[in-house]
């Protein structure tokens, strides 16, 4: 008879949510703990009145403290994780049908597949797992195996951790290692017809933003004929898409990384398409010198980095979103379209919407919201954690 599982007992009247599949137990929401259960150990996670709710696995450096996993009342085995890897699988192959040469998708979407604490996305013949749970990240070797085991022509895996995460978790980091073999060179991917290089160490988070795929071509749709200004825009993905898809007169692209400006002048080029510029700079800076010099754009998109990365930074995050969307405003023509991004999951969408109201406001301007949208269904949002849906995108027309 194997020995009984530490418990985890909840605070009373704070096991609704647990009840209901939300995954993250936080400390605060903990009355005791019954047993020693050790970094990463199983658990099980009841209510105050006793009650079983499902089992999860135990974390004592995080302020999420168990990643509930399992509600029908089976083991946390192998078999299980094989098993939810398998569903991921299946979604992407079967439903959205993502497969195929030179295709880039997310694999696992984290709390969105079931699998909290881990992302894997898949470029070409390679895979990136990035683990942001301590549990997780002690099973990487099983993951690993299962991942080769249930996929199709992959030569190599790279396994990576990231340093916020790490902070959180109690993670090695810098953490890397490779199963199979890596490419020296970037890999190339396609996308709405366009080519991209990848690099699958030395990009962000795992080398490409996948997330905004469908976006960038619905954003082209309202590019014909306008000149466009892409800000915070990476290797160039909503910039190429304004040209090609889009029929943009002109385009610039903007950002700080100058290794990035690089590799976004390589695509427009192996694209053929010149039209579209890039160069160096802070986007403040760069809106103030355009406001500055009269210049007036068409269409500016605006996809910063995350702005709040915990649930204290969230005010100046909305700060720091209104000033910049407020700059933007003032190089947009009449009619001119913003398209603004938010990847900050603790900044919902009432909160963006409302930004986006005060720079009406201030602006004197007024703005239409014409389409709210999030990220790509290989990114999916779980119903009992809505907190997965992480990425806002409004196109706007102001006036």
């Amino acid at each position: 008879m194997s020995e009984p599982l530490p418990r985890v007992i909840i605070r009373p009247r704070r096991a609704r949510p647990f009840f209901a599949r939300h995954p993250w137990v936080f400390v605060t929401s903990i009355e005791r703990v019954e047993g020693e259960p050790a970094a990463g150990a199983e658990v099980e996670v009841a209510s105050y009145e006793g009650r079983v709710i499902g089992r999860g696995l135990f974390n004592p450096h995080s302020a999420i403290r168990v990643r509930l996993h399992r509600w029908d009342g089976g083991e946390l085995d192998d078999a299980f994780f094989h098993g939810r890897l398998e569903a991921a699988l299946r979604l992407r192959r079967d439903v959205l049908r993502l497969e195929g040469p030179h295709a880039g998708y997310r694999l696992v979407s984290s709390e969105g597949d079931g699998l909290s604490g881990l992302t894997v996305d898949r470029y070409d013949r390679w895979l990136v797992a990035q683990f942001t749970s301590l549990a997780l990240f002690s099973r990487r070797e099983m993951l690993v195996r299962a991942l080769l085991d249930l996929t199709t022509g992959v030569e190599g895996i790279l396994t990576r951790t990231e340093r916020s995460s790490a902070e959180h978790e109690g993670l090695p980091c810098p953490f890397e290692a490779v199963e199979g073999t890596l490419p020296v060179e970037p890999v190339e991917i396609v996308e709405h017809g366009l080519t991209y290089w990848v690099d699958l160490r030395a990009g962000q988070k795992t080398g490409f933003f996948l997330d905004q795929r469908e976006n960038r071509l619905a954003v082209a749709g309202y590019c014909r004929g306008r000149r466009v200004l892409d800000l915070y825009s990476y290797t160039g993905g909503f910039a190429l898409n304004a040209r090609k898809n889009g029929g943009a007169t002109s385009v610039l692209g903007v950002d700080s990384s100058m290794v990035a400006v690089e590799v976004a002048r390589h695509h427009a080029q192996i694209n053929h398409l010149d039209e579209v510029q890039f160069e160096q700079g802070d986007a403040l800076a760069v809106l103030d010198r355009k406001r500055s010099e009269g210049e007036r754009y068409g269409v500016v998109i605006c996809d910063p980095p995350k702005f709040a990365r915990s649930p204290r930074g969230v005010e100046d995050a909305l700060k720091a979103y209104l000033k910049l969307n407020r700059a933007v405003v003032d190089v947009l023509e009449p009619d001119g379209l913003l398209v603004t991004c938010s990847c900050s999951g603790l900044v919902d969408r009432g909160l963006f919407a409302d930004m986006i109201g005060q720079v009406a406001e201030l602006s004197g301007r007024p703005i239409q919201i014409l389409d709210q949208r999030g990220q790509a269904p290989d990114h999916p949002v779980s119903a009992s954690c809505l907190e997965s849906e992480y990425l806002k995108c409004f196109i706007c027309r102001v006036q």
